[in-house]
C-alpha cells in the first residue's frame, strides 16, 4: 500500500480509543460545501449504482436516502464480496454497470494495480489520515472496523462463551466465518486469528490452524454468518466486524447476543470507496464519494456502527456512542501494517483455506 506508514502516529488512530477521542460539535450536512459543478452535473446523471453497499451494511440506507432527499439522485446496489467487485470492474470494462463500491483495505490496491479506478479526492481529503488513502484519491477509508464474536446466548452456554481466540479450542458450539478467501471480513477473521497465535501478516499458517482444528472437531459450520442465519438461530458463534455484530445484535435482539473483541489479539482495518473508471455516472458517484466523506455521511457510518475515518473531526452523539463497545475491549485489536505481506497471504488464502481447513470438514 503506496501511502501507509506504519510509524505513522496516526496508525494509533485505528483503535477505538483513538477514534473516540473527538474534536468538534457538528451534526451538519457536510464538512464542506458540495462543488456546485459537481452537484449540477451529478443531478443530470440522476442516479448512482453500486456494489457492496447493501442498505443494512454500516447504515448505507441511511447515506442513499439523503442522497435521494437532498440530491435527488436514486440509487440501487448489488451485494457482492470485495475480490467480486474488483473482478465485475475489471470484467466489464467500459461496458460498466456499477458506479461505486466499498472495498476492504487490501482491495483498494488491488484495484489500482487491475486499473478498474478513477480518482476523486472529496473536499474534506486534508482530514482523512494519510494511511487511510491513495495518494492520488483512488481510494480512501470511509471507515473502520475490528473483529468481533458474535455469541448466541441462548445456544452457547455462558460457561462455554468464548472471549478470545484460544477460547474457540474448547466447546460444544459451532463456529461460523463465512466466505474465507472472497469477502474482506473472512480473511480479516483469519489474519486476526493468526495475531492471536505468533502469526502475521505474511504468515497465516497459525490462524489457519485455529479453524483446523475446529473442522477435525466437527465444529466449524459453513453457514454465512448473516443477519437471516443469526435470527434464525442456525449460527452460534460468528467472526464479524464489529460494526456488523453489533448491529445485527440490536437488529434481532439485544438481549440474545454478546459481542466481544478477542482479548487475546484482533485486526482493526476499513473499507474503502473505489469509482469504477468507466463509470456511467461518474459524477454522482463522486457525489456520493464526497457525501460519505462529509460530516453527515460519517455520522451515518457511526450510527451503523462503523468507526467513522474522520472520527477526531466529529463529535459523536451520546445515543451513537451508547450502541458501541467499552474502548477497553480493543486493547490487543491492531491494524495491519506489513500490506506487501498481507496483500500475498490474502491471494493465497483461497487455495489455503481449502487445502489446509476444509480438507478436515467432517
Amino acid at each position: 500500500m503506496k501511502s501507509f506508514t506504519a510509524t505513522s502516529p496516526r496508525t494509533a488512530g485505528l483503535m477505538v480509543s483513538a477514534l473516540m477521542a473527538t474534536l468538534l460539535s457538528s451534526a451538519s450536512v457536510s464538512a464542506a460545501e458540495v462543488p456546485e459543478a459537481l452537484l449540477k452535473a451529478a443531478q443530470t446523471e440522476g442516479r448512482v449504482d453500486s456494489v457492496g453497499m447493501p442498505d443494512s451494511w454500516a447504515n448505507w440506507k441511511d447515506t442513499w436516502a439523503d442522497l435521494e432527499s437532498k440530491y435527488s439522485i436514486a440509487h440501487s446496489d448489488t451485494d457482492m464480496s470485495s475480490a467480486e467487485e474488483v473482478a465485475k470492474f475489471k470484467a466489464e470494462g467500459e461496458n460498466a454497470t456499477a458506479d461505486i463500491g466499498d472495498v476492504g483495505f487490501a482491495f483498494g490496491p488491488i484495484a489500482v494495480k487491475q486499473g478498474v479506478t478513477q480518482a476523486y479526492k472529496p473536499t474534506t481529503w486534508d482530514e482523512i489520515p494519510d494511511w487511510a488513502k491513495d495518494e492520488d484519491g483512488e481510494w480512501m477509508l470511509g471507515y473502520t472496523g475490528t473483529i468481533s464474536l458474535m455469541i448466541n446466548k441462548t445456544l452457547v452456554s455462558e460457561d462455554q462463551r468464548p472471549a478470545s481466540f484460544a477460547d474457540l479450542a474448547n466447546g460444544d458450539y459451532k463456529v461460523s466465518v463465512g466466505a474465507v478467501g472472497k469477502a474482506s471480513q473472512a480473511n480479516n477473521a483469519i489474519l486476526a486469528a493468526a495475531f492471536a497465535n505468533g502469526g502475521s501478516e505474511s504468515d497465516l499458517t497459525p490462524g489457519l490452524e485455529v479453524f483446523a482444528e475446529l473442522a477435525r472437531q466437527g465444529r466449524l459450520s459453513l453457514a454465512e454468518p448473516s443477519i437471516a442465519n443469526l435470527e434464525k438461530g442456525e449460527v452460534e458463534v460468528a467472526l464479524l466486524w464489529d460494526f456488523n455484530a453489533l448491529n445485527y445484535r440490536d437488529q434481532i435482539n439485544r438481549d440474545t447476543f454478546e459481542v466481544v473483541i478477542p482479548s487475546d489479539a484482533s485486526v482493526t482495518s476499513g473499507y474503502a470507496t473505489i469509482i469504477n473508471k468507466h463509470a456511467a455516472h461518474p459524477n454522482a458517484a463522486k457525489l456520493a464519494r464526497e457525501y460519505i466523506l462529509s460530516d453527515a455521511g460519517q455520522l451515518n457510518l457511526a450510527a451503523g456502527y462503523a468507526r467513522p475515518i474522520r472520527a477526531e473531526h466529529l463529535t459523536l452523539p451520546e445515543d451513537i456512542a451508547a450502541k458501541l463497545l467499552p474502548n477497553e475491549q480493543y486493547a490487543n485489536a491492531r491494524p495491519v501494517q506489513d500490506f506487501a505481506g498481507w496483500e500475498a497471504s490474502a491471494r493465497q488464502l483461497p487455495r489455503q483455506w481449502q487445502s489446509q481447513v476444509l480438507i478436515h470438514q467432517q
